[in-house]
C-alpha cells in the first residue's frame, strides 16, 4: 500500500524540464533577429512602402478586416522576433488606417509583440537569473532592489525615453523578474505617445508620396513633441525622487 502511493506521488511529479527547452522561444527569437538583420533590412523598408503603397490601399479597401488583421499578426512577429522594421510598421499603421483608429491597431500589435518576447526572455532566462541576483551578495543584490523598489516607475521611463531601443525595454523587465501584468501595464501605457507620433506621420504619408520625399523621423526630437515626452519622463521619475530624498531625510 505504501509502495503504490509513493509511485503515484512519483507519478505525479512533473520531470524536470531540459534547459534547452526552456530556451527554444529564445533561441527562434535571436535566430529570426539574426536572419531579419541580415535579410530582410532593405524589405522591410520605407521604399517597399512607397512601392507597395496602391496595392495596400486597394487591399484595405476591398478587405478592410482581414488587413487589420493582417497587418496587426505583422507587426506581432515583428516585434516578438526583433525583427527590423517596426518604425516603418508604425508608419504603415497610420497611412492605411489613419491617425485613428491607426493608433489603436499599432499599440495594440507592438504591445502584444512585446509581451511575447518578454514571456520568451523569462521562460528561458529571466526567473534564474532573477533568482540569482536575488540569492547574490553586494552591488547586484542592491541594484536588484532598487529596481524592485522602483519598478513602476523604472518601466514607464524605459518606454517613454526615446534613446531606449525598444527591445532592450522588452528584455531587460524580463531578467530581472518583473511580474507580466506589471510589464504588460507599462508597455501599453508607455508607448502610447511615441505611437501617436509616428502614426499621425504615417497617416501624413500620402502628401509625403506625392512629393516623392522621405517622412523625417526626427520629428520625435523637436521640442514641441519632446518637451511633453520628457514632462512624462519627469512624471515617471518624481516617485523615485521622493524615495531617495525621504531616505536621506529619515522620512
Amino acid at each position: 500500500m505504501g509502495n503504490g502511493t509513493a509511485e503515484q506521488g512519483i507519478r505525479g511529479k512533473a520531470a524536470p524540464q531540459h534547459p534547452l527547452l526552456r530556451r527554444l522561444p529564445l533561441i527562434a527569437v535571436a535566430l529570426a533577429a539574426l536572419f531579419g538583420a541580415i535579410f530582410l533590412r532593405d524589405t522591410l523598408s520605407f521604399e517597399t512602402l512607397a512601392e507597395n503603397r496602391e496595392n495596400l490601399l486597394a487591399f484595405r479597401d476591398s478587405h478592410y478586416l482581414p488587413s487589420v488583421l493582417g497587418f496587426i499578426a505583422a507587426y506581432v512577429a515583428i516585434v516578438a522576433f526583433s525583427l527590423p522594421g517596426a518604425t516603418i510598421a508604425t508608419l504603415t499603421g497610420g497611412f492605411l488606417f489613419g491617425a485613428f483608429p491607426g493608433v489603436l491597431y499599432n499599440v495594440a500589435a507592438a504591445g502584444t509583440g512585446a509581451v511575447c518576447i518578454f514571456l520568451a526572455a523569462r521562460w528561458g532566462l529571466g526567473a534564474r537569473l532573477a533568482a540569482r541576483m536575488d540569492a547574490g551578495e553586494g552591488l547586484v543584490k542592491r541594484i536588484k532592489a532598487g529596481i524592485d523598489d522602483n519598478q513602476w516607475s523604472m518601466l514607464f521611463l524605459i518606454r517613454l525615453v526615446p534613446a531606449v531601443p525598444f527591445f532592450v525595454a522588452n528584455l531587460v523587465p524580463a531578467l530581472v523578474g518583473v511580474p507580466l501584468f506589471r510589464f504588460a501595464v507599462t508597455t501599453f501605457l508607455g508607448i502610447v505617445p511615441g505611437a501617436v507620433v509616428y502614426t499621425s506621420v504615417g497617416a501624413g504619408l500620402g502628401e509625403v508620396f506625392a512629393r516623392g520625399e522621405t517622412p523625417d523621423l526626427g520629428i520625435i526630437f523637436e521640442p514641441r513633441i519632446l518637451l511633453p515626452i520628457l514632462g512624462l519622463c519627469a512624471l515617471a521619475a518624481l516617485p523615485m525622487v521622493l524615495k531617495l530624498v525621504r531616505g536621506r531625510k529619515g522620512l
